[in-house]
């Protein structure tokens, strides 16, 4: 590959762990306040508070191994599986527009999703079951 190729794959790797990170880091002042809006969230979903914490902290995670170069990969795969969860809970139980936010949330759930899977997708050669593969 060539260098400014790799350039520019690492250019858009860091938005997308940048973008991700924050996304999930102004979220947990929410959740771990217990926001009117959060405690509604996850009462409907029926996870009210465990699910609220519990996500909290793995968004926290992720958005701290986001931000290390030989750790985004582990963060972009537990991203993933998390906002992938938010986007099933909006779909078939909350719908997309909570408490009337006009889909704001869901809306972030896919920025998120998009951004990890992008991650994961650039950093491939450093996720050791697919690097054995490709390699």
């Amino acid at each position: 590959m060539n260098f400014k190729l790799k350039s520019i794959q690492t250019i858009i790797s860091w938005i997308a762990q940048l973008l991700a990170a924050t996304i999930m880091f102004q979220t947990l002042f929410f959740k771990f306040t217990g926001a009117e809006e959060s405690i509604y969230i996850f009462t409907k979903i029926g996870m009210e508070p465990v699910g609220r914490y519990g996500s909290g902290i793995a968004e926290l995670i992720t958005s701290l191994l986001l931000l290390v170069p030989t750790l985004c990969w582990i963060g972009a795969i537990i991203g993933t599986g998390v906002m992938a969860g938010a986007i099933v809970s909006h779909l078939t139980l909350l719908g997309i527009s909570v408490k009337d936010d006009g889909g704001y949330l869901f809306m972030l759930a896919l920025i998120t999703f998009v951004c990890c899977l992008t991650i994961l997708f650039i950093r491939k050669h450093q996720i050791p079951v697919i690097n054995k593969l490709i390699s």
